[in-house]
Order: C-alpha cells, then sequence, then structure tokens
C-alpha cells in the first residue's frame, strides 16, 4: 500500500478537532479520496485502473470522499453490503481543486449563496454537489468537525472516472486488518492513513465552499 500511515491516536495530537476541514491523505501533487463498492466493479478497478465496467454506472451521481475514517463510518469498515471493497483514488491536486470550483452545496445557505433561487439554478445545472456532515471518530460516533464529500455526476464523473484518476489502490485489506483490532478493544494499536488539511491558496474557493 502507498499510502503512509500513522496511529490514531497520534493524528489526535495533530488534526484540528472542530470547523469545517477537508481532511486528506497528501503526497507532493497528489492527493487521496476514497469509495467503497461491491466487488464487480472493484475489481474492474483496479484491474484496469479507471472506472467502468458493466457494473458501474456512469448515469448516476457518485461520491468521493477524502477523509478516511468518514469513509469507514459511510460503509460500516466494508461490511455493508455492495460497499465490501475501498478503493484509494490517487488523482492530482490541481484536477482536486477544479471539482471544488464546479461544486455547488447540496443545501442552502446564505453565508455562501447570493439568494435561494441562485442556489436553485446551480444545483440544477452544474455536476459537481459539495456536502458537510459530522465527521466521525472509529467508533462511528459524531464529531464536532465536519467532514466533506463530493458527489458527480455526467461529464464530470466520466472526466474524474476515466482521466484524472492517476492510481487506484484497493485498501479493503488494510481496512479489515484495522476492525479487528477496533473490534477486539486495542484502539491504541488502530493505524490510519496519515492526513492533513488540504489548504487551498484559493481563498475565493474557500469562501464559496464554506471552509473554515
Amino acid at each position: 500500500m502507498k499510502i503512509d500511515t500513522e496511529l490514531y491516536q497520534d493524528s489526535l495530537k495533530r488534526l484540528p478537532d472542530a470547523g469545517q476541514r477537508i481532511l486528506a491523505h497528501q503526497k507532493d501533487d497528489l492527493i487521496v479520496v476514497y469509495q467503497a463498492y461491491k466487488h464487480g466493479i472493484a475489481d474492474f478497478a483496479v484491474a484496469n485502473q479507471y472506472l467502468g465496467g458493466p457494473d458501474f454506472s456512469y448515469s448516476r451521481m457518485s461520491w468521493i470522499k477524502p477523509g478516511f475514517l468518514w469513509m469507514m463510518y459511510r460503509c460500516g469498515w466494508a461490511e455493508k453490503e455492495n460497499q465490501e471493497r475501498v478503493l484509494a483514488l490517487w488523482i492530482q491536486k490541481s484536477d482536486f481543486e477544479n471539482i471544488l470550483e464546479q461544486a455547488v452545496l447540496s443545501s442552502f445557505n446564505s453565508l455562501y449563496h447570493e439568494s435561494h433561487e441562485q442556489w436553485k439554478s446551480d444545483l440544477a445545472t452544474k455536476e459537481v454537489r459539495l456536502q458537510w456532515d459530522p465527521d466521525h471518530n472509529p467508533y462511528g460516533n459524531k464529531l464536532q468537525r465536519r467532514a466533506i464529500q463530493i458527489g458527480l455526476k455526467g461529464e464530470a464523473l466520466a472526466g474524474f472516472g476515466k482521466k484524472q484518476i492517476r492510481l487506484i489502490e484497493d485498501v479493503t485489506g488494510f481496512v479489515k486488518e484495522q476492525k479487528v483490532l477496533l473490534d477486539d478493544g486495542h484502539i491504541n494499536h488502530l493505524a490510519i492513513p496519515v492526513e492533513t488539511v488540504f489548504d487551498s491558496k484559493n481563498q475565493q474557493l474557500k469562501d464559496k465552499i464554506g471552509v473554515e
């Protein structure tokens, strides 16, 4: 696995515990986002290094998450039906930022939208949605910090799935190993990917999507 890891307990000393933050594993000009799929989709993606095959649909919205523990909460540590395989999708930070620039928040907020009408118009026409939700600890308990997830459809999803991904890694084995530690009460030995705050230099973009 190309992803560097650290003890969960060590991550608590570094990461912010509140605010709307984009936490992600980052190396040089690359950033990792996660998705959980059923076996057919995951097998094709790992073998071909792009999203596709008979089981993957480009006609629906697909949600990606840069936060590892947020992904674990959503997929139940790879134990939910049709989410048994967790993939780490490496993309360039410039592509990730371009995706964010296309995004519209999934819920209206007067802090980030000029009007309710403008928000509804953007929601109807843009192909990228952005949502802030409570982040979770390894046990699935809510935190004060909020995590981001990004929904892609149409040309935005096609560009991401077929062109922007630089590497697809199956990290399911790592996920299952950590779940055993968690279930056995060994939280002090639990490892997670090393994550840092993704901090864009584009202040206008940060204001638009609500990064704190």
